[in-house]
């Protein structure tokens, strides 16, 4: 594994460990919190489990990463953070085997690197354990590595149209203000 590699490797754990913190403190009664409009807490970590969970088959060569299940209880399994933990542990034991990033994954819009699929998802973790906090009253604090990475890969599609324009922001505006535009979120 090459240094890029590693690197990424080591963001995306980071990010998973961002995630756990978040749904470990989310309390009982917080599980119905409206996270998004039409979503809750307990929705958030079930999708979040499903993506998890689709990274084994998909780096296997399973397109789109086989069938997973979609409801939120059968995938948080009346333990969230079990459930959490279990699919990010596989997510990432997943990525560490040896060729792994270096592979192409067949995603449901085509064929792309696995580093890019693993770039994407440290993105999307970094998002929603802000989205989590937020919703639960946490630390809405996220790791300046993690927003750094993400400004760049959201840059970076944005310059090839694959990203819509970010919401405006303030010039001069702080690095996670800038990440939260560019996902239309505000602190």
């Amino acid at each position: 594994m090459d240094p890029r590699q590693a690197r990424l490797l080591e963001l995306f754990q980071r990010a998973q460990a961002q995630v756990t913190d978040r749904v470990d403190a989310v309390e009982a009664e917080q599980w119905d919190a409206v996270v998004r409009p039409g979503r809750d807490v307990a929705d958030l970590v079930a999708h979040l489990v499903g993506e998890q969970l689709r990274v084994p088959p998909l780096l296997a060569g399973h397109p789109a990463g086989g069938p997973v299940p979609t409801d939120t209880e059968e995938l948080l399994a009346g333990d969230p953070l079990g459930s959490w933990e279990a699919a990010a542990d596989a997510a990432l034991t997943a990525f560490a085997q040896p060729g792994a990033v270096d592979a192409t994954v067949q995603l449901a819009e085509g064929p792309a690197p696995a580093t890019d699929h693993l770039a994407v998802l440290t993105t999307h973790l970094t998002v929603h354990a802000w989205d989590l906090a937020r919703a639960t009253g946490g630390d809405p604090v996220l790791d300046a590595d993690l927003v750094a990475a993400a400004l760049e890969q959201v840059g970076a599609g944005r310059a090839a149209g694959l990203v819509d324009p970010a919401s405006p922001v303030p010039a001069g505006a702080d690095p996670l203000v800038r990440f939260l535009a560019a996902f239309d979120r505000r602190a």
